[in-house]
């Protein structure tokens, strides 16, 4: 009889008692430094379309299949659209300034197999590389793992979007391939990088997260005392390395 661990390596190991993971249910996200709130064409578009338009060349909409908006009646078509989704899209609000800086979504939602996607993630120039927007997306992952239950939170991005593939490394993503001509978006060929994180690894990432927006890992000036990537696993933001 062939041994069990030698069959679980032929056809994946089993996961026993599989409750299925929860839908996403459109509650807010409360943190130190933002909340995130469903998305609202009403409440969010305008001031969300002023905060994009800090960015003066458009180049913040390059990898994404819209945008740049040259008018706040485009914009709002587009979050319309965002509403309709079935995907739930969230805006980031900056508790400080108490105004809205940049959207994300949930999408690729498989709660039976415990799969989940951060998307459509576009952040204005206010809210880029700052504690804010790390913790905006500690909250998602949070809420993921802790709340609904996922296996798996995936982050994909153009192959050729440097600063995404950097961001999900530093988050801890880790890079898992690339699907080669996989897209078309604005005329142009997309080769998608793979990205992602497991309920395992979640626990110690989880913990490098809490002890870097601690407010002690910050001075009077607001720099950090130490960098996230210091305080991941090792393991954390690394290349996924398949025996063959």
């Amino acid at each position: 009889m062939e041994r069990e661990n030698d069959l679980g390596q032929r056809i994946g190991r089993a996961v026993e008692g599989w409750p299925r993971a929860l839908r996403p249910d459109g509650t807010e996200l409360l943190g130190v430094r933002c909340r995130l709130e469903l998305l609202d064409v009403g409440r969010h578009a305008e001031a969300l379309h002023a905060a994009y338009a800090e960015n003066r060349d458009g180049g913040d909409w390059t990898y994404l299949p819209y945008g740049p908006f040259d008018s706040i009646d485009a914009y709002r078509e587009q979050v319309r659209l965002f509403e309709a989704s079935e995907d739930p899209f969230y805006v980031i609000i900056d508790l400080e300034r108490g105004v809205p800086v940049g959207v994300a979504a949930y999408l690729r939602v498989f709660p039976d197999s415990g799969s989940i996607e951060v998307g459509h993630l576009s952040f204005a120039p206010v809210l880029q590389r700052t504690p804010t927007s790390t913790e905006a997306m500690y909250l998602m992952m949070k809420r993921v793992f802790d709340d609904w239950g996922y296996r798996r939170y995936e982050w994909k991005c153009d192959s050729l979007n440097g600063p995404s593939r950097a961001a999900a490394e530093r988050l801890g993503f880790r890079y898992e391939g690339v699907f080669r001509n996989h897209l078309v978006m604005k005329g142009r060929n997309r080769d998608t990088a793979w990205f992602s994180i497991t309920e395992d690894e979640w626990p110690d990432i989880r913990q490098a997260f809490e002890a870097w927006l601690s407010p002690a890992n910050f001075d009077n000036e607001g720099f950090q005392r130490k960098r996230l990537g210091d305080l991941m696993p090792a393991s954390a933001g690394a290349p996924i390395v398949r025996d063959t």
